[in-house]
């Protein structure tokens, strides 16, 4: 597991962890059942405050790609496999029709993060 925070970003820490092990976890490179480190032990080996993974983390589980099993610690899911997978299908579609039209990627995004409510 790769994971590094660029602290010139604009991309807020969590959400530059949170994109990184997503994009591990929806490639395969952290396979279902892949135990995650502890929040502090990532924490440290990244440089950032322990409440940042938190956030990450709790976002992750929220979307359904990591499960907390208490003591335990967070492992990859895999309650979220078909869900992921029927995303990328639709994604694919959208990104296909997009290119169809003649419509830049630029405002293609614009397009599904204005569908998401995302800014």
């Amino acid at each position: 597991m790769i994971v590094s925070v660029d602290a010139t970003s604009a991309v807020p820490p969590y959400e530059q962890v949170r994109s990184s092990l997503a994009a591990e976890i929806n490639d395969g490179r952290l396979a279902v059942g892949t135990k995650l480190p502890t929040v502090r032990q990532l924490a440290a080996d990244i440089g950032i405050a322990p409440n940042t993974i938190a956030r990450a983390y709790r976002e992750l589980e929220e979307a359904g790609l990591i499960e907390t099993r208490g003591r335990a610690g967070s492992f990859v899911s895999s309650s979220g496999d078909e869900s992921r997978r029927l995303a990328r299908d639709a994604a694919s579609t959208y990104a296909a029709t997009c290119r169809a039209l003649g419509i830049s990627a630029a405002e293609a995004l614009a397009i599904a993060k204005a569908a998401l409510n995302v800014t």
